[in-house]
């Protein structure tokens, strides 16, 4: 006789992708969906919430099948530093321009591990802040102001 023991993480894992997904889904039926030959601005959101329910779904199959480890401690440090990172980025990209809030915002999320020295997370930074501008305005010749009005460029 089989027991009724389940992965605890897997299923509320799959369980919060299948919500995301199903809540993105409505939320895309609002805007106009086109066709496959021509995409309407909700075609793609839609696409995208019906993938993450797929996942939701498997992942939530996957752990009824195999009985799992108990869910761990919550990474506090970690949610107070990645989450913030991306929101500081939105925030003063504008005012600021592209290359200091990159650089800001990857220092900031750096300081999520406990093993991250602040030379490492400089150096870290300067590096990614290199690597974008390569990419973005150079490589995809995006039209965004590197330096901001707030630092009066």
């Amino acid at each position: 006789m089989r027991s009724s023991k389940f992965d605890t993480t897997n299923l509320l894992c799959g369980l919060l992708f299948i919500g995301l997904g199903l809540f993105f889904a409505i939320q895309s039926l609002t805007l106009d969906l086109g066709t496959a030959f021509r995409m309407g601005p909700g075609y793609f959101p839609l696409i995208l919430a019906c993938a993450l329910i797929l996942f939701g779904g498997i992942i939530l199959v996957q752990s009824l099948r195999i009985e799992g480890e108990a869910i761990g401690h919550i990474a506090w440090r970690g949610m107070l530093f990645i989450l913030p990172a991306p929101i500081f980025f939105g925030l003063t990209v504008r005012g600021l321009g592209f290359v200091p809030a990159i650089f800001l915002a990857a220092l900031i999320a750096s300081f999520a591990s406990s093993k991250m020295k602040p030379l490492t997370a400089l150096v870290l930074s300067f590096c990614l802040t290199i690597f974008s501008i390569l990419v973005f305005s150079y490589g995809l010749g995006l039209p965004f102001r590197r330096f901001g009005p707030w630092l009066g460029f």
